[in-house]
């Protein structure tokens, strides 16, 4: 049984503050949203966890491992450094969208996000270490099939980027509603899934609907650990067997 501990980040009050006294640039927000995923990223990632951009005012992270105290700091660190600040809400669950759905509501609850009283909200609970075990994170590391000879090497780089996107959107939401979990695009043809206690079947599954769905072929390394990085290091061996196996589905 899987417990994933996942954090929603959200940016307080972000959207009245882009236009506010006037309109900002558009190069300085796409360089404060970049660099401020890339600040929590490092700061997540020291401590063994995952976290995706989704759009960048949001981001979901996966944080088996960190305590209250390190999401308070992290609060406190993006707070001492940046013109904005960040409500932070937590919780764990058997699924990933169980636990975002949870950890959504705690922040909803304070107030709306574009609030400007709103400031800095940390609700919701961690795992404590007691409770925790070698397989509460399940992820799946998917990539397409040869696709520097399907798609980089035979198309221009931006309808390359369309049918690899294509994958990832067919991916997405067949992994969402037919099996509780979280897809994120994370580079190249690189698409990292957070899964519920999910077997080589459903995996199997994803692949074919996503074929017959987009005509684009994918393979997958899956592992469990006790941690994002745990589970995620696992899952990228995993995939390299596919890769020199000619697999489709590697656990």
């Amino acid at each position: 049984m899987t417990n994933t501990q996942v954090t929603l980040v959200q940016i307080d009050n972000y959207g009245p503050w882009t236009v506010t006294p006037e309109p900002r640039r558009e190069a300085d927000l796409q360089t404060l949203q970049s660099r401020l995923y890339a600040d929590i990223s490092q700061f997540v990632g020291n401590r063994d966890g995952y976290v995706f951009f989704t759009r960048f005012d949001n981001m979901i992270a996966v944080t088996n491992g960190l305590s209250m105290a390190d999401h308070e700091l992290l609060q406190e660190s993006v707070g001492n450094r940046y013109p904005v600040t960040l409500s932070l809400g937590i919780a764990p669950g058997p699924s990933p969208v169980q636990a975002l759905s949870e950890a959504t509501t705690q922040i909803q609850a304070a107030g709306s996000a574009q609030d400007e009283h709103r400031r800095e909200i940390l609700e919701g609970r961690t795992i404590d270490d007691a409770d925790r075990a070698s397989e509460d994170v399940q992820i799946a590391h998917f990539d397409v099939i040869d696709a520097t000879g399907e798609y980089t090497d035979e198309l221009n780089a931006f309808d390359s980027f369309i049918e690899i996107e294509q994958g990832y959107a067919s991916l997405m939401r067949h992994m969402r509603h037919a099996h509780d979990s979280l897809s994120f695009f994370v580079g190249g043809d690189n698409v990292i899934v957070v899964c519920p206690d999910l077997e080589r079947a459903d995996y199997l599954e994803a692949i074919e609907h996503v074929q017959a769905e987009v005509a684009v072929e994918l393979q997958v390394g899956v592992a469990t650990g006790a941690s994002a990085h745990e589970a995620g290091y696992g899952a990228k061996h995993a995939l390299e067997r596919c890769r020199a196996n000619g697999t489709r589905v590697e656990l």
